[in-house]
């Protein structure tokens, strides 16, 4: 069992009371993404931005309210986003930062390239995206039809689609993965900056996690610099492949993270609102919150190894196969102990019972989950 002490201990009490905040904008947001534009200013928002950007990229301007002991650690980001989510995941999602654009560009950028892509969300009102999936293809990357062609002076024209692309439809800067040719090496990923010739992007209707503005783009020859291409400086084998394997190891245990507070989120909901119902609200929270607890350890575990063996990913799917369930398990287990009508009297219950089947599909679903898990079983990354 790992014991939060220290910093990390401090790390989540203060994340804890931003939740709060997070909490307060997450009806105003499902209903209006754009609604968030209000909230860019707010200290919750300035921290999301500087949790995911490392320290020399920080804008001036003071610390964050938590200020990380070192970059890119899994734990410290998986500790911090448990306790946002039980103010509501879908704000988190809502609001600007590097999220998984950040990931890909810390594994494949050049220090150049990081600079700019830093800069360009250094005022706190720029969106990111990640763009890797594709209509009738899912996250498959070695499935991937969207292509660069070169231009004929140096650059490339990018064309192709991709679909349910977390704030596609506004980022200002994003990451995309296409093909330069037929082998696995030859899958790419370049920074784009919308709106340019060619681009167009069209917002999804969506049940759960409307905040995170889901979005389908389609590349119509759009102009790509070749300095825009990430990975130049790394071996061919440690491109664009090797990156996303190692975004999607991290990001896998973060959506878990969201998905096990939102869990919490739900006890602690019932829990204060028992009092206020004839029924007895309190019937299995204390089994449900202790599965939770129980999820929330794995998920520590996942990210100390992501931190140790970023390119291991057994243990982060299945955290993040784990924390989905028991998201789903116990919002349906809250609507059940505050009544038939909870779902109509309690608007945020409700919400969070949507936004708990959005994480099956964020990061490979439950079935890719899987395969993953089994084919790391059989590998022997179950011991390691």
């Amino acid at each position: 069992m790992i014991e939060l002490t220290g910093r990390l201990k401090v790390m989540a009490e203060t994340t804890r009371e931003a939740a709060r905040e997070l909490r307060a904008w997450a009806l105003l947001v499902d209903a209006d993404p754009d609604a968030m534009r209000a909230c860019l200013e707010s200290a919750v928002c300035r921290m999301v931005l500087a949790a995911g950007t490392p320290v020399k990229y920080r804008p001036a301007g003071g610390p964050p309210p938590v200020e990380p002991s070192r970059d890119e650690s899994c734990l410290e980001a998986v500790v911090a986003t448990v306790e946002l989510a039980r103010g509501d995941a879908g704000a988190i999602l809502a609001c600007p930062g590097p999220a998984l654009a950040g990931l890909a560009v810390r594994h494949l950028g050049s220090d150049g390239q990081q600079q700019h892509f830093y800069g360009r969300l250094a005022d706190g009102r720029t969106w990111t995206f990640f763009a890797m999936t594709e209509p009738d293809r899912g996250s498959d990357a070695t499935a991937i039809q969207t292509r660069l062609e070169p231009d004929g002076s140096g650059g490339y024209l990018l064309h192709g689609r991709k679909r349910y692309i977390g704030n596609g439809a506004r980022g200002g800067i994003g990451v995309v993965f296409a093909r330069t040719g037929r082998s696995p090496l030859s899958i790419r990923a370049v920074m784009v900056e919308p709106p340019a010739p060619g681009w167009s992007g069209r917002r999804l209707a969506m049940v759960g996690l409307r905040g995170a503005c889901l979005s389908e783009l389609e590349f119509d020859g759009v102009p790509v610099a070749r300095e825009m291409l990430l990975g130049e400086h790394l071996p061919p084998t440690r491109r664009g492949m090797w990156g996303a394997i190692k975004t999607f190891n991290n990001m896998r245990v973060q959506v878990g993270a969201l998905a096990v507070g939102t869990a919490l989120a739900v006890c602690d909901y019932v829990a204060e609102h028992r009092a206020q119902t004839r029924r007895r609200g309190d019937v299995g929270l204390a089994v449900v919150r202790a599965r939770a607890e129980a999820a929330r350890q794995l998920l520590y575990q996942a990210a100390v190894r992501v931190d140790r063996d970023p390119d291991r990913g057994y243990l982060s799917c299945a955290a993040k196969l784990n924390a989905t369930s028991i998201a789903v398990e116990t919002a349906r287990w809250g609507a059940a102990a505050l009544g038939p009508a909870s779902l109509i009297e309690h608007p945020l219950l409700e919400k969070w019972t949507r936004d708990a089947c959005s994480f099956e599909f964020m990061e490979g679903t439950g079935n890719i989950q899987r395969l993953h898990v089994a084919q790391g079983y059989q590998q022997g990354d179950a011991d390691a």
